[in-house]
């Protein structure tokens, strides 16, 4: 019996690690969230495919680990990366419960990485990632980490940038940042990475402020360095200027 935490990366097969296949292959039960189980059904309808609506996630855990204690080997999907913002942590959480079963984390690409490679370039120097879903974080903190990543000039990449009941969060976001960057600041976002339907503009901060965006959009917001090279977002590194 054993548990694999396996991130799709984008949603794509040609974007899966081959590992992450591999290992889907192997399990004989799938879990995951309704929207990532759709992303694989195609091609795994032969496995038995368990799924759970968003907020279900700790239950998800805890289906996962009772198939595996039934002795067959299980495998829980996450997009990008099961250790970004994944199911990984909380898998290792509720485990604790149960007794010991093997678990095994397969790595994938998050959006951060394969949004960047749309855009051009920009993370290529120091960056942070910063979700700005308050369902799990105050947003009080929120604010705090932005605030902290924009003093020390960091590259900003914003997962869950809008919602329904979000819908101003990046427009704060972005006033956070305008306090320590100008409003010609280097910025881009892609939407549906990796799916149908995926776009990347570059626009300036103060452009970005006033963007509408979804949870399916992944923000990139330059520091003092990135700048637009041939219509790409690049975040030099200093290479040239070593002698």
């Amino acid at each position: 019996m054993k548990i694999y935490v396996v991130g799709l990366g984008p949603g794509e097969r040609a974007q899966m690690t081959q590992r992450a296949y591999d290992v889907l292959n192997e399990s004989e039960v799938i879990a995951g969230y309704d929207v990532y189980i759709d992303l694989i059904r195609k091609d795994f309808a032969h496995k038995k495919l368990v799924s759970t609506p968003m907020k279900k996630e700790a239950e998800r855990c805890r289906l996962v680990i009772e198939e595996a204690l039934l002795g067959q080997t299980v495998a829980m999907v996450c997009s990008g990366d099961a250790g970004v913002y994944g199911m990984a942590g909380l898998m290792f959480e509720v485990a604790q419960e149960y007794e010991p079963v093997e678990i095994e984390v397969v790595a994938g690409i998050t959006a951060a990485c394969s949004g960047a490679a749309v855009l051009g370039a920009p993370l290529i120097h120091d960056f942070a990632v910063i979700s700005l879903s308050d369902l799990l974080t105050p947003w009080e903190k929120i604010e705090k980490r932005l605030a902290c990543a924009a003093d020390g000039d960091f590259v900003l990449c914003l997962y869950n940038p809008s919602s329904k009941k979000r819908h101003d969060y990046l427009q704060k976001a972005c006033d956070i940042v305008l306090r320590y960057r100008s409003s010609q600041t280097v910025c881009g976002f892609v939407k549906n990475i990796g799916r149908e339907g995926q776009t990347g503009q570059l626009v300036s901060l103060s452009q970005l402020r006033d963007t509408a965006v979804d949870m399916f959009t992944t923000v990139y917001i330059g520091n003092s360095q990135t700048r637009q090279i041939n219509g790409r977002m690049v975040t030099p590194r200093g290479y040239r200027e070593v002698r």
